[in-house]
């Protein structure tokens, strides 16, 4: 195959995984959807086997650990990682083509991180820094792009979960804190020859609040900011608003369209969809009801701490404050 897609989905993930795959039909993107399953319901399967083809989870093994395993399974000569929470929202056949010269291309996670001892934990050899990337859109091309894919399987497992940012003990210089993101990011730091990393920019993978996008169409999912500047996908990669009530911002409008619309490859039962991404006078009344909680949750929460404090720090830096 020239490119496939891969992604990963329980049933918590489910109609998140049916949003991110629609919008790539919806886009133009004919080439095979590789969906690991993590534990979706016999009727989650119905509804995804004529469209993708669905991979059997080895195991037991904890989730962090298996992102690696579909694309291992159904090689491609370009292969497009890709997490469930996301919405693509153009064609993403300018990053397949350039993978396809043996580049792997990631996106800026605006995160200052390098840890020197990578090297030497994963036996990588030594590192160089460089940009911090997601590991929620990976683009892999060539023998290059296979080399990083199986160094990252075969490194996984020395992850120690308990002491990851999400485990019970959370040590803040575990050189693996972030888990498989941070073996991504080790192995990228190895890379001989440093040009066939391609590091994109934040933007094209904004994360929410999306601040300063807008959604131009949502039929067509077309999404800008101010500059013109139109991203690849939209990613939500904290709370999922399917799963908890929020804020319908750029991301719950796009997935409301790509999991009604009439036009979509994988239809899913309207009463499986929350009532607020629904359309009619209910929907809209509880989607004024949800934006009010959640916009006064946030300013509660982030804007008036941080008035606060500039305010407590303005009165301490003032003549003969104590």
């Amino acid at each position: 195959m020239d490119a496939a897609f891969y992604c990963m989905s329980s049933e918590l993930y489910f109609l998140g995984a049916v949003g991110m795959i629609n919008s790539l039909r919806l886009v133009g993107h004919g080439e095979p959807i590789y969906v690991l399953d993590l534990g979706m319901t016999p009727a989650h399967r119905a509804l995804l086997d004529p469209h993708v083809t669905l991979v059997d989870s080895p195991g037991d093994e904890p989730p962090w650990l298996l992102k690696t395993v579909a694309p291992l399974r159904h090689p491609a000569q370009v292969r497009v990682l890709i997490d469930a929470d996301m919405v693509v929202t153009r064609p993403l056949s300018p990053l397949i083509d350039e993978a396809a010269s043996g580049r792997t291309i990631a996106v800026d996670d605006n995160i200052d991180r390098f840890v020197p001892e990578w090297g030497d934990v994963l036996e990588l050899g030594p590192v160089r820094e460089r940009p911090y990337v997601s590991s929620g859109l990976v683009v892999l091309g060539g023998a290059e792009g296979d080399e990083v894919l199986e160094l990252v399987h075969e490194r996984r497992d020395r992850i120690e979960f308990e002491r990851s940012h999400f485990g019970a003990r959370s040590e803040d210089d575990y050189p693996l804190l972030y888990l498989d993101q941070d073996v991504l990011n080790a192995v990228l730091a190895s890379r001989p020859d440093p040009a066939l990393v391609v590091t994109l920019d934040a933007r094209l993978a904004p994360v929410q609040p999306f601040r300063g996008l807008r959604v131009q169409d949502e039929e067509t999912l077309r999404c800008a900011y101010e500059d013109g500047t139109e991203p690849y996908v939209l990613h939500h990669y904290l709370r999922k608003p399917w799963l908890e009530p929020m804020y319908h911002g750029a991301y719950s409008r796009l997935l409301a369209r790509l999991l009604l619309g009439d036009d979509v490859a994988i239809k899913v039962p309207r009463d499986e969809v929350p009532l607020r991404m629904r359309s009619g006078l209910r929907a809209r009344i509880e989607r004024r009801r949800v934006d009010a909680t959640d916009l006064a949750r946030w300013y509660v929460r982030d804007v008036i701490p941080e008035w606060i404090g500039e305010r407590t720090g303005s009165r301490r830096r003032a003549p003969g404050s104590r």
